[in-house]
């Protein structure tokens, strides 16, 4: 990538994440690019159908409340110690997105599928589960390879853009991603990827044998904006603000807690 695609404008990066799109974002401990939710949430994106890998909690309860998802795919939101995800609920009992559930395991595999370029992969765990009766896309066949094996195929899980946040990147475009392999799983399935970062490191990250192995490719990468504390408040390489995620679980406990909450921290650009 051209150092020129280092962008410290965080909405011009996030200029591919466009209305109606698919996009893939990491669980709430492995870079939830918060700075860019918030962007794109003033920037007013709507319909999106958004993927969770595998679960989420105030990315997605944030997204869902301020009107920007029309599908969620994903196996669990929630606030965790802080109780349910209320914006989430809300649209769940209400009706207001469409929800296709996933797990885990399934979740992995369908984006797995899309990296490998193969049109689906298999997944045995979801035999005997009710969550098959909800995913007409995933199908049950006899194993080509013995009698009465049943297998469920997955489809290829191939997002538009892929959303991340990590500690670094260089001048070349390369991420440090560290230990969170699903994030290159995110980048090897999706057309694009745009990753926040808390910093721009000073020389080749490839071509440090320490930090090389952590590294996601820059030909992987489409575009790179610097956000300092960018996963805010949720962990990256920092703790948790657990004082403002409880004081989300009270306001986003109603529909005019929340609105104050948007006018507070999001369209205020009120973060820490």
């Amino acid at each position: 990538m051209r150092a020129e695609m280092i962008l410290t404008s965080l909405e011009e990066a996030l200029a591919p994440v466009t209305d109606g799109c698919m996009l893939v974002v990491p669980r709430e401990v492995s870079g939830a690019p918060m700075a860019a939710t918030r962007a794109l949430i003033r920037r007013g994106v709507k319909r999106l159908h958004l993927v969770a890998l595998p679960t989420s909690s105030l990315q997605a309860d944030l997204l869902i409340g301020a009107g920007c998802v029309a599908t969620l795919e994903t196996s669990a939101v929630s606030l965790g110690e802080f109780g349910p995800a209320p914006r989430f609920s809300a649209a769940i009992i209400g009706g207001t997105i469409a929800m296709k559930d996933a797990t885990c395991p399934a979740l992995h595999a369908a984006l797995q599928a899309a990296e490998k370029g193969v049109p689906f992969m298999p997944l045995r765990g979801l035999i005997g589960s009710d969550i098959l009766k909800y995913r007409d896309d995933w199908k049950v066949i006899d194993s080509p390879f013995g009698h009465d094996d049943p297998i469920v195929l997955l489809p290829a899980l191939k997002p538009d853009v892929a959303l991340i946040h990590a500690p670094m990147a260089d001048q070349f475009g390369n991420v440090w991603i560290g230990r969170q392999r699903e994030l290159a799983t995110m980048a090897h399935a999706a057309e694009r990827t745009i990753a926040t970062v808390e910093k721009i490191h000073d020389g080749n990250l490839l071509d440090d044998p320490v930090l090389a192995a952590g590294t996601l490719p820059g030909f992987y990468v489409e575009r790179v904006a610097v956000a300092e504390r960018g996963a805010w408040p949720l962990p990256d390489h920092y703790a948790a603000d657990a004082e403002h995620l409880a004081l989300y679980a009270r306001m986003a406990a109603t529909e005019a807690g929340f609105a104050e909450y948007l006018d507070r921290y999001v369209y205020e650009k009120r973060a820490a």
